[in-house]
């Protein structure tokens, strides 16, 4: 199997190096990732300038490992190019969750569409992280174990796949998405030269439904969730259809 592992906070982030330790597991790995960090880049491309790749500043224990000037969705289409036999795509290990509403901004997930996009298996990895930095020695036989039970399927209804994992997992759990109403929060402040400049977050307004990503993680479980391209509202679709079907009697 070959692997193509990115991420979108950037070839130095620790995250990484621990995806493409455990991917090593499962095949042959090259990694493809950004030069600096494209964190909540979504599906953005580059079309108004060229992408060009460099070899990786740090070493990924023999790996073959390069820098791109894009996003995460670059970082795939490119590496895809290049490596054109590429099997599946990893992107991660995301520094932060990317649960629930968070899925439509995550340059993470987006990387792992991009994917699938290009006819490839798609699998983002995220994981929590507050002031401290994630243990990721303690996250690694879970990142195997869930990689384990995403690879093992051969089914295209299970090619895109959105993987969420607590500080200390106690299991595991296929979710679904969390869909709740979130407070967007635009913070003022003021730079050292006393320009004022925005902080932009968001904080959750509803609890977590049971059997959701947001509330396994809440449970200490770690959250696979399979999702899909296609954002069709299937019930407003009907409605609609049925609307017209009778306006046109």
């Amino acid at each position: 199997m070959r692997i193509l592992v990115t991420n979108d906070d950037g070839i130095y982030s620790p995250g990484i190096a621990c995806l493409a330790k455990v991917a090593s597991r499962f095949g042959e790995v090259r990694i493809v990732a950004p030069d600096v960090e494209q964190s909540s880049m979504g599906q953005a491309i580059t079309a108004s300038r060229p992408l060009s790749y460099k070899a990786s500043p740090i070493s990924f224990d023999g790996l073959q490992a390069y820098r791109v000037n894009g996003t995460p969705a670059d970082c795939v289409a490119l590496g895809m190019h290049l490596w054109a036999t590429t099997d599946v795509v990893l992107s991660g290990i995301n520094m932060g969750t990317n649960l629930g509403n968070a899925m439509w901004h995550s340059g993470t997930l987006a990387a792992a569409k991009q994917a699938v996009l290009l006819g490839c298996r798609g699998i983002a990895v995220s994981t929590v992280a507050d002031k401290t930095e994630p243990d990721f020695a303690t996250l690694e036989p879970f990142v195997a174990e869930a990689l384990t039970m995403a690879l093992q399927h051969d089914d295209p209804d299970l090619h895109l796949i959105n993987i969420n994992l607590p500080p200390n997992p106690v299991g595991m759990k296929w979710t679904r998405q969390s869909v709740r109403f979130y407070d967007n929060q635009v913070v003022p402040g003021t730079d050292p030269m006393g320009r004022k400049h925005y902080w932009y977050t968001v904080i959750p307004l509803e609890a977590a439904e049971e059997g959701t990503d947001r509330w396994a993680v809440e449970q200490g479980l770690v959250s696979i969730t399979p999702l899909r391209l296609d954002l069709t509202d299937e019930k407003a679709l009907a409605k609609a259809q049925q609307l017209q079907a009778a306006l046109s009697r």
